[in-house]
């Protein structure tokens, strides 16, 4: 499985991608499967400084994060793009996780274009509910063939998680709340429920 995390800007797909990798790692293990098979890969293909390495760096310190941020905060350029398109259709792992950019652009259409499936993810703004935000990133999919595997709601001022469940179309629903850094956001509800359903999806083959 090769799943883009997608949404519009500042929705916390950082911060839900490393809260998912910690969930699901934690969930093959709490059912006997084996770790290193099932560990989740993760590709940042957006340049803008949060690499994988980003929210550890941050839980030991805040400002030298910041810093090297700073540092490897770029734009898209061609060679990037072909880089990390490369490496999204090379991954062989069972489960791969694609961080992109938070604009259905060409840079991130060449960059999905071997991916399988998308979790989706906004908030809500001034002008329209997090599911009207959602519209452009379902027709990016479509265009891609991917299947949206989740949609959630990012409540950055929520208390707590609210879990749907995965409807009638295998689309997993839910709210998260408060994507923030150096939260326990791989303990939220919504979390360990989609790390759940990614890993049983892997493990039956479905």
């Amino acid at each position: 499985m090769k799943i883009i995390l997608a949404g519009p800007p500042r929705s916390g797909k950082s911060c839900l991608r490393e809260g998912l990798k910690q969930a699901i790692i934690r969930r093959v293990r709490e059912l006997g499967l084996d770790a290193f098979e099932y560990y989740p890969y993760v590709i940042t293909g957006c340049p803008d400084g949060e690499g994988s390495w980003f929210q550890a760096t941050v839980n030991l310190s805040p400002e030298a994060a910041a810093l090297a941020k700073a540092e490897y905060k770029s734009k898209f350029t061609p060679g990037f793009v072909q880089r990390v398109a490369t490496s999204v259709a090379a991954c062989t792992d069972l489960i791969t996780l694609v961080d992109i950019g938070g604009f259905p652009s060409i840079e991130n259409q060449a960059i999905c274009a071997a991916a399988t499936y998308a979790i989706l993810l906004a908030g809500d703004s001034d002008k329209e509910t997090w599911t009207e935000r959602l519209t452009v990133w379902h027709e990016f999919c479509r265009n891609l063939g991917l299947d949206v595997l989740a949609e959630l709601h990012s409540d950055y001022f929520g208390v707590e998680d609210a879990v749907k469940g995965v409807m009638a179309n295998g689309t997993f629903r839910g709210m998260v709340h408060h994507l923030e850094r150096g939260e326990p956001v791989s303990e939220r509800s919504t979390v360990v429920a989609l790390a759940d359903y990614i890993v049983r999806l892997v493990a039956t083959g479905e």
